[in-house]
């Protein structure tokens, strides 16, 4: 049965309504509207524009897998329960390593206090769970202003970031 709950979707840290609707498998999609639809259903479809796979956390992201991701209008990284961090693995490997610039969606048990990390490791949308205040939600996306260490927004750590800072300044 798809979901019919309206979460609470921020994309490009903007507040936005969700036009997609979560469904369990293909045939429960709902006519005239775009659907998520689990990975198996995806790569058995047609893949036109309103239809997006979404991932389970244990998918194993392959080079083929990327490719096949491509032509997603976006990959959706299912998070079961907040504990499980797989799913900043799955992000991660497809921005880095296979390059992907589409939209990646966090969804299922998104809460706030991830978000920054999540933005950190290549999502760029967030379907929070219903219970989450989403303007907390966004002021959270800006929780620190420096980060140690290097992620998908910031290629460089801080510590030669720094190091390059302190040579324009000795040699100025």
């Amino acid at each position: 049965m798809p979901e019919t709950t309206p979460r609470p979707l921020i994309v490009g840290r903007q507040l936005v309504s969700d036009e997609w609707q979560r469904c369990e498998t293909a045939a429960e999609r709902p006519e005239g509207r775009p659907a998520l639809v689990p990975l198996a259903d995806w790569q058995a479809s047609s893949k036109g524009d309103d239809l997006a796979p979404w991932l389970p956390s244990d998918t194993e992201m392959t080079a083929e897998l990327a490719r096949e991701l491509e032509a997603a209008p976006l990959v959706a990284v299912d998070f079961p329960k907040f504990t499980d961090g797989r799913g900043y693995s799955i992000a991660r490997l497809l921005r880095e390593r296979h390059g992907y610039r589409g939209q990646i969606r966090a969804i299922g048990d998104v809460l706030i206090d991830q978000l920054f990390y999540m933005s950190r490791c290549g999502f760029d949308a967030f379907s929070l769970r219903e219970d989450q205040i989403a303007e907390d939600a966004l002021k959270a996306l800006d929780t620190f202003s420096r980060s140690y260490q290097p992620g998908t927004d910031q290629e460089e750590p801080l510590f030669r970031r720094r190091l390059r800072e302190a040579h324009k300044t000795a040699a100025a």
